[in-house]
């Protein structure tokens, strides 16, 4: 074996150059596919983070203005959602897992704690609105069925909030005032997807009676059990049957209310990248074929420098197969430690460029949202050696074949 390698080196040493510069534009083929693919991955990513805010099968309901008259009610009506909205949802849908309505309170409610102030983000939500937006308890709980019916003065706090308000004092259990009404601390949360994001979620029914909301709703959210965008759409199609009813307006009128939902925004994504995938892989193959041609055009030259040798392989009794072999094992072997060294490289290139944006995105979270841990996985690794030993069979085949039908007696009188 070691022998045979050796007789492989000894071949290729007489051609230095020309095998170094034929194995280079195989390992920059492989090279570019890695990186491209990588990137590929780190652009799917990013979108992929934009959608970590929230469950990928939510449908998320805001109110609009009627833009068409509709028995006997003229256009531009303002939409408003009320209680009985969500009531109306959370009966008549079916295959949903949470509905939860929400109400904001803007300036007029800031957060205080003893001599520490603040306006931050207030939302007014349902205990099924955890299982909407993705937030991770730390500590406490959640608002619960409990805060609703008895409308209590409890609240959630983020991290950040709690950090600013209560320094390195522990917030559990304490009050402090919203808007200038006292409310509990029962909870302290972290948004996965952005950790130094302010925000605070009060009982929706505590904050109606306490903040004159009456029955007001800001908008609407609900999460659905649904597998596939065609399941969701009936759904989605659903909700906009039920407020039509309700609210008097054409279900045809798209400007009433607007609705987005992630699961069909989220598989278009998916295809998008699905398609760019594939679209890289083909670059990165029609890269490689052209170091394909390098190696073969290589493998012919030395066929033939090695004719006589051949020939006489063949008279003391090497038989075609044999001869075969040793074309194809020569073109692997450049093939294999070109394409490996491309691949390494590009792996290490990859893995450096993750620990820089790690780096990065410490004190900007927002590059998550475009670029977020570009990657080649290991089954990149092995469908790109697979390329490569198909690579290498391919450019070794037509020399092989040359090499194969060189007759003792013909390459004996080779000059």
């Amino acid at each position: 074996m070691f022998d045979y390698i050796e007789e492989i080196l000894n071949t290729l040493k007489k051609n230095k150059l020309r095998a170094i510069m034929t194995g280079f534009s195989v390992a920059w083929g492989i090279f570019m596919l890695i990186i491209l693919l990588g990137s590929g991955k780190g652009l799917q990513n990013g979108m992929e983070f934009s959608f970590r805010g929230s469950s990928k099968n939510a449908i998320w309901v805001h109110p609009g203005e009627t833009s068409e008259s509709y028995e006997g009610l003229k256009k531009g009506r303002r939409i408003r959602f009320t209680n009985e909205d969500y009531n109306a949802l959370k009966d008549e849908l079916r295959g949903v897992s949470n509905i939860s309505g929400r109400m904001y309170l803007r300036d007029n409610a800031p957060l205080t704690y003893n001599n520490e102030y603040g306006i931050y983000s207030i939302t007014c939500v349902m205990p099924e609105y955890n299982g909407i937006e993705t937030l991770d308890m730390v500590e406490g709980r959640f608002i619960n069925k409990i805060d609703i019916d008895e409308f209590r003065k409890v609240i959630v706090l983020s991290r950040p909030i709690v950090e600013i308000l209560f320094k390195d004092e522990d917030p559990m259990g304490k009050f402090l005032k919203v808007g200038g009404i006292s409310f509990k601390v029962v909870g302290i949360i972290e948004d996965p997807q952005q950790r130094d994001s302010k925000k605070a979620f009060l009982p929706i029914s505590t904050a109606q009676r306490v903040f004159n909301g009456a029955n007001r709703i800001n908008n609407l959210a609900l999460t659905t059990k649904s597998t596939t965008v065609e399941e969701n759409k009936q759904i989605e199609a659903s909700v906009k049957k039920i407020l039509a009813r309700r609210h008097h307006y054409s279900e045809t009128d798209e400007k009433a209310i607007f609705v987005w939902n992630t699961l069909e925004h989220f598989k278009q994504a998916q295809g998008v990248f699905a398609g760019i995938r594939m679209f890289i892989w083909v670059i990165g193959i029609m890269t490689i074929i052209a170091g394909i041609v390098g190696v073969s055009n290589i493998m012919i030259i030395l066929v033939k420098e090695r004719t006589k040798e051949i020939g006489i392989r063949k008279a003391i009794g090497a038989s075609p197969l044999s001869v075969v072999w040793l074309v194809l094992s020569e073109s692997l072997f450049i093939t294999a430690m070109a394409g490996f060294i491309g691949l390494f490289i590009g792996m290490g290139v990859l893995h450096i460029l993750n620990i820089v944006l790690a780096q990065v995105s410490q004190g900007n979270d927002q590059i998550n949202y475009i670029f977020s841990n570009p990657s080649a996985d290991f089954g990149v690794a092995i469908a790109a050696a697979i390329v490569l030993i198909f690579a290498g069979l391919i450019a070794g085949y037509i020399p092989a074949r040359k090499a194969a039908a060189i007759k003792p007696i013909d390459a004996l009188h080779d000059e």
